[in-house]
C-alpha cells in the first residue's frame, strides 16, 4: 500500500510539474504573440516609408531629367510618352 500512494505522489508531482510548465509556456506564447504583433506593425510602417521615399526619388530623378540632366532624358520621354497614351486612352473612353 505504501508504494501505491509514493506512486500517486510521483504522479502528482510529475503532473504539477507539467501544468507548471504548460503555464510558463503560455505565457512566453502571448508575449511571443505581442512581440510578433509589434515586429509585423513596424514592418508594414518601414514598408510604407520606403514605398513613399521611392516615389519620392522617382519624382526627383524625373524632375532633374526635364530640368535638363543628360542621363535620364531618355527615361523621362518614356515616362512622358507613356503619361501621352494613358491621356489618350482616358480622352477615348470620354468621347464613348
Amino acid at each position: 500500500m505504501s508504494e501505491l500512494v509514493e506512486i500517486v505522489d510521483s504522479l502528482e508531482n510529475k503532473v504539477s510539474k507539467l501544468l507548471h510548465k504548460l503555464e510558463l509556456l503560455k505565457q512566453a506564447n502571448v508575449s511571443l504573440d505581442k512581440e510578433l504583433n509589434a515586429l509585423k506593425n513596424e514592418n508594414r510602417t518601414s514598408s510604407t516609408l520606403v514605398s513613399e521615399w521611392e516615389e519620392k526619388y522617382n519624382a526627383l530623378k524625373m524632375a532633374s531629367s526635364m530640368l535638363g540632366s543628360n542621363t535620364n532624358k531618355t527615361e523621362a520621354k518614356l515616362k512622358i510618352n507613356t503619361l501621352i497614351r494613358e491621356l489618350d486612352h482616358c480622352i477615348a473612353q470620354l468621347a464613348e
